[in-house]
């Protein structure tokens, strides 16, 4: 039996922003973001976030709980030591079925640690704005 990685939250934007810049999977009412770290530390960094898309405050929180109760229910099984990831609430989030949204999270993670794509390249500025 392999052993539980160390589950850390990510606090400071700088490491959201980084996670943003890796793999990226989106399924259902979920999007997660994945970076490895390259620092040798076999720990695994989880955040959660919901853009005021989604709805006000009471709406957003709703969908980042949803959201840590899933990564509490499958992180220590799919996760991949080394790595960042960063949960993104959709707009489905807060109301989609609880077992659907499992199926969501843990797809997007067994996509993430079975695929080698490389990062996302960034977006070309829109015409006319500076970059």
């Amino acid at each position: 039996m392999t052993e539980r990685p160390d589950i850390q939250r990510l606090t400071r934007r700088p490491q959201f922003l980084a996670a943003a810049g890796g793999r990226s999977e989106a399924r259902g009412a979920v999007v997660v973001q994945c970076l490895p770290r390259d620092d040798g530390s076999p720990h695994v960094g989880v955040g959660f976030t919901a853009t005021r898309k989604i709805g006000g405050a009471v709406v957003r929180n709703r969908a980042k709980r949803r959201l840590r109760e899933a990564a509490r229910a499958l992180l220590p099984r799919l996760a991949e030591p080394g790595c960042d990831y960063v949960l993104v609430a959709r707009m489905g989030t807060p109301a989609r079925p609880w077992d659907r949204l499992l199926d969501d999270v843990a797809s997007a993670l067994t996509r993430l640690a079975t695929q080698g794509a490389p990062p996302r390249t960034p977006r070309a500025p829109a015409p006319g704005q500076d970059s």
